[in-house]
């Protein structure tokens, strides 16, 4: 029973530890902030694959869909983002600091 209770607690400990896009990690792109444009409330990212939407790696701009991404991330950030084709255009939903 007590290596039993130690394996739940381990498995616990490790998905409370996991980075928050682990439960998804194939809709998950890494890049670089290339610009951010407060005006247009846009972020262009040179990224890899979008495998979420089929679309190749490269550098496009990004409607960022909570406005504080943009005071949050400068130009050089590496970054880890979900995209998805929104009504309003291809939209940053997810974002975060890469490792």
């Amino acid at each position: 029973m007590n290596s039993l209770l130690r394996s739940v607690v381990l498995a616990a400990v490790l998905l409370l530890s996991a980075p928050s896009f682990a439960a998804d990690p194939l809709a998950i792109s890494e890049g670089t902030v290339k610009k951010v444009d407060k005006a247009h409330g846009t972020m262009t990212l040179s990224h890899g694959p979008l495998d979420n939407l089929g679309m190749p790696g490269m550098t496009m701009a990004f409607k960022a869909q909570e406005p504080d991404w943009l005071d949050k991330f400068k130009a050089g950030d590496k970054v880890r983002f979900r995209v998805e084709e929104l009504k309003t255009g291809y939209t940053i939903v997810r974002i975060e600091a890469a490792p």
